[in-house]
């Protein structure tokens, strides 16, 4: 009996880590998706002051919530898109422009996401909730806050 059990159990072993396998690869390939949409869309798009590359990757419903030198923040995201249209972009200014991905969690279809952007004389730590919406990865919330 406790042969049999030993043989299982050594013929389990491969086929749990192949299923860790597929699944990382599954993440991976979503992750990369992520980071395209972040820098193609949610970067370039505040970089450039481009609201049409923002609305591409914000769902029209998001939120953004958080605080700016210690005041109290709330967006949808049309008021936050129309805001860095109506702004001078941090390229037309020549300002410094400074994103970095931290991290990127992938489950099914959502992820978190938590960056730190740099420009002006802020410094942003974002947490971005992703969610993959048609086969298409869209920022649902978003969560800042400024840092000295």
């Amino acid at each position: 009996m406790k042969i049999v059990l030993l043989i299982a159990w050594l013929l389990g072993i491969p086929l749990s880590s192949h299923a860790q396998k597929i699944n990382t690869m599954k993440n991976s390939t979503e992750e990369t998706a992520i980071r395209t949409a972040l820098e193609q869309y949610y970067f370039k798009g505040i970089f450039e002051g481009n609201t049409t590359l923002l609305k591409e990757v914000f769902f029209k419903d998001a939120l953004l919530f958080g605080d700016i030198k210690g005041v109290a923040y709330y967006k949808t995201a049309e008021q936050y898109i129309e805001g860095v249209g109506n702004r001078v972009s941090p390229e037309k200014a020549g300002a410094p422009f400074h994103p970095e991905i931290i991290s990127i969690d992938v489950i099914n279809s959502i992820a978190s996401v938590k960056l730190n952007v740099k420009m002006y004389d802020y410094n942003y730590y974002n947490f971005i909730t992703f969610h993959k919406i048609n086969g298409k990865w869209l920022i649902v919330n978003k969560t800042l806050t400024d840092v000295e």
